[in-house]
């Protein structure tokens, strides 16, 4: 039996306050992927929760661990169109992909880059942050994020 990704996913944006600013983590993906800046983002497994989705998603991909407790739920839900390239991974017939948006606040910190999805990260500010973003989700997401005290 073929197991198809799930069409829900996360997105957790990652930031630090310090020195009177606001940094937000960006996550570079490989080449082969796109090459372009994003936040955390990621598909739930079979039989998991939004926030659980979110929790190891942060973890695979830059190595902090949070707990359920840290996460704040933007109120952003991003609906989009999968990819015509990435569709082959979801079951016949399913084209959209609903995003449920997180934010996290942690220290500056060194990040974990899993090197099988991204080779770079960045701690930026909002203004260079929405320069760098590709996808409008994300930039969604950290509209959100930035109304955060």
């Amino acid at each position: 039996m073929v197991k198809y990704k799930q069409p829900r996913s996360v997105q957790v944006v990652i930031f630090a306050d310090y020195s009177g600013e606001r940094y937000y983590l960006l996550l570079r993906r490989v080449a082969s992927h796109g090459g372009f800046w994003q936040s955390v983002t990621g598909s739930l497994e079979e039989g998991e929760t939004h926030i659980k989705a979110a929790i190891r998603e942060v973890r695979e991909e830059t190595g902090i661990d949070a707990s359920e407790n840290e996460l704040i739920e933007l109120g952003v839900i991003n609906t989009f169109e999968i990819a015509p390239q990435w569709r082959a991974r979801y079951a016949p017939g399913v084209v959209s992909n609903e995003e449920v948006c997180f934010a996290l606040e942690v220290g500056r910190c060194e990040v974990l880059v899993d090197s099988r999805e991204h080779d770079a990260y960045a701690w930026e500010r909002y203004e260079k942050s929405t320069e760098l973003l590709y996808w409008e989700s994300s930039k969604r997401a950290f509209a959100a994020a930035r109304l955060l005290p």
